[in-house]
């Protein structure tokens, strides 16, 4: 389908342009380079340089460089194909340092990138924690103080234990006799 031509008006000499259609999607353009998938490819870097870093891949590494020796060292003149000083060996061997450098940083890179991300996260978590803990001692500390304004069940026996026992001393009988006042509910001060 070919792209709507804007009209010009009559006696204009612009020339038509074409007209972009925002409703549809614009067409693929071709590549001259593969598209990979940045993620897929450092994934792959990282288990490279992980498989790098063990004792397989030494104890591999060695077993081809002792084959490699042995066998251009004992084989059949016509069957070796790398003689004595081993130009193709240590060819191989800085070619796989070539690679392997790059892979390996490639993954520190990554795993730094993690861990930037994981200690932003760490330091938030701890900000709240200390947000949280400084709340909760504020809320502690007002408690406290508000518990010292409180009257305790000790506190009130003790006083009215000293009420009974002065009321005992006006009286010298050993009855307790209350006002008037009191029995109705009433006290003297609420007047």
């Amino acid at each position: 389908m070919a792209p709507d031509r804007e009209r010009t008006p009559a006696g204009t000499a612009a020339a038509p342009r074409p007209r972009t259609r925002l409703d549809q999607p614009l067409p693929r353009r071709r590549r001259l380079l593969p598209e990979w998938d940045p993620e897929a490819f450092g994934r792959l870097s990282e288990r490279i340089a992980r498989f790098l870093g063990t004792g397989r891949f030494i104890v591999w590494m060695t077993a081809v460089v002792v084959v490699w020796v042995v066998w251009n060292i004992a084989a059949p003149r016509d069957l070796r194909f790398d003689q004595y000083p081993f130009i193709f060996l240590t060819l191989m061997l800085s070619l796989q340092a070539s690679y392997a450098a790059p892979l390996i940083l490639l993954a520190q890179n990554r795993q730094d990138d993690r861990d930037r991300v994981n200690l932003e996260q760490d330091r938030k978590q701890n900000e709240r924690s200390i947000a949280d803990t400084e709340y909760l001692t504020r809320e502690i500390a007002a408690l406290r103080v508000g518990l010292g304004e409180v009257a305790t069940r000790d506190w009130i026996r003790s006083e009215l234990e000293d009420l009974v026992k002065e009321l005992e001393e006006r009286h010298g009988d050993g009855r307790v006799v209350f006002p008037a006042e009191h029995v109705r509910g009433r006290d003297v001060d609420d007047r």
